[in-house]
């Protein structure tokens, strides 16, 4: 089969016209692609990054967001059908250590995730073990349905710092900052405040229903923030970027007794004044990493399903599977357009 492989510790991927297709074990679905979305994660493992070199086996698939057709299933699979249109759950978790055991699979002690750890899905075929495979409803559209992992994020960090009713600052209007800013408006925040450094990413949060947008450029966007906010400063803040100066302002702007839930990983170290923007002001400061199993799995579909959770705004662009290159080298899937590989399952 085809697939995109990291293949020496350089810079760039590599098109493998003839890596052999996947086994399943007894317990695994192989699915054929159909649509696979293109990652911050990607690009890190396409640049070679210092993160990358030190965690991604040179030779792998990469990719962790899809949707596709079951084409076949190990012996004792039970609860898949071939031809069955699905999605799946990237993190494989090791089922017996303590958060495995206690819930929260999502950050197993152990984990391998799809495209970092083992093969990905930028390939004809990707294996998966049942547990980890999900049925994609017949009212998600295969566009939406290849990008439930990143919709995940989003709907992760959303959920745990609970902001219905609340006030909510969103630092980084990415891809997935501009899902959090749908999600949000979704739950029920009552204002929505979203921070960036270029305008048409401001103009499509006020599409998905910002209701507040400001530039990172401006050294006063967290006094204009708190100003908005009655001087308070905003309940939650939703950390997308990763940018050291958007996490510094952010947790500056929140309110006395707010709820930080960061998500965006910073390209190094970030030195913050714990004292000042956290102990003194009592916030609450969650980790976010990737969704919890399958508690976020079963929320993003009933947003979806239901119709409250709408990305219609959120740009997208659809590359043949080959085109690759374009993908990588335009950056486009760090901005504000979602980039999708028409993979050969499509067809």
């Amino acid at each position: 089969m085809i697939a995109l492989k990291k293949c020496a510790p350089e810079q760039g991927l590599q098109w493998c016209p003839d890596t052999a297709a996947p086994e399943p074990g007894p317990r695994d679905v192989v699915i054929a692609v159909s649509f696979a979305g293109v990652c911050g994660t990607d690009h890190h493992i396409y640049d070679w990054d210092s993160w990358s070199a030190k965690r991604v086996p040179i030779g792998i698939t990469i990719g962790h967001e899809f949707v596709g057709r079951i084409v076949s299933l190990g012996s004792a699979v039970e609860r898949f059908s071939v031809g069955q249109r699905v999605s799946g759950e990237g993190h494989i978790g090791c089922g017996v250590c303590h958060p495995c055991r206690t819930g929260n699979g999502h950050i197993c002690e152990q984990v391998d995730i799809i495209g970092v750890d083992r093969d990905g899905c930028f390939a004809e075929l990707i294996c998966l073990p049942e547990t980890n495979v999900w049925p994609v409803h017949d009212s998600v559209p295969d566009h939406v349905a290849a990008i439930l992992d990143p919709i995940g994020n989003a709907v992760h960090t959303v959920s745990a710092a609970q902001v219905s009713g609340r006030s909510v600052l969103i630092t980084g209007a990415g891809v997935i900052g501009l899902m959090a800013t749908a999600v949000a408006v979704a739950s029920g925040a009552s204002s929505v405040f979203v921070v960036d450094v270029e305008e048409a990413r401001l103009a499509q949060a006020a599409e998905l229903g910002a209701t507040h947008g400001l530039l990172a450029g401006d050294p006063e966007w967290p006094a204009q923030v708190r100003r908005h906010t009655g001087g308070q400063g905003p309940e939650v803040l939703l950390e997308m970027s990763g940018a050291a100066s958007a996490i510094k302002g952010g947790l500056r702007a929140l309110r006395n007794g707010g709820t930080a839930a960061l998500l965006g990983l910073p390209s190094s170290p970030v030195e913050l004044d714990l004292a000042e923007d956290i102990i003194f002001k009592g916030i609450s400061v969650l980790g976010i990493n990737g969704r919890r199993l399958f508690e976020t799995w079963y929320q993003v579909e009933e947003l979806l399903v239901s119709g409250r959770l709408r990305l219609d705004a959120l740009s997208k662009t659809v590359l043949a599977f080959d085109d690759f290159e374009r993908a990588f080298k335009s950056r486009t899937s760090a901005e504000t357009t979602k980039v999708l590989f028409e993979m050969p399952g499509a067809r």
